[in-house]
């Protein structure tokens, strides 16, 4: 259940990220939509932890997701750009 969970959070997270951020070179997709927000996730622990805010063993929830996939499509959006 854990790996459909992260999935749904994943998924609702890139939606939300991407309503918040729009661009013309952010992945387009329900599949890249959903890594989009599980990386955002993972990103969203990561720094949760780093900064204090949030005790190990413990995932971030749809906020800290959604941020986290907001700096992955900052990033993607830098990184785009310098190719073209």
């Amino acid at each position: 259940m854990g790996i459909l969970w992260t999935i749904i959070v994943g998924f609702v997270a890139g939606i939300l990220a991407k309503l918040i951020h729009p661009g013309r070179n952010e992945p387009q997709g329900f599949v890249l939509t959903t890594i989009l927000g599980i990386v955002g996730a993972f990103l969203g622990t990561w720094l949760g932890q780093a900064l204090g805010f949030d005790a190990a063993n413990n995932g971030v929830g749809i906020i800290g997701a959604t941020i986290g996939a907001i700096i992955v499509l900052v990033i993607w959006g830098a990184l785009a750009r310098r190719r073209t």
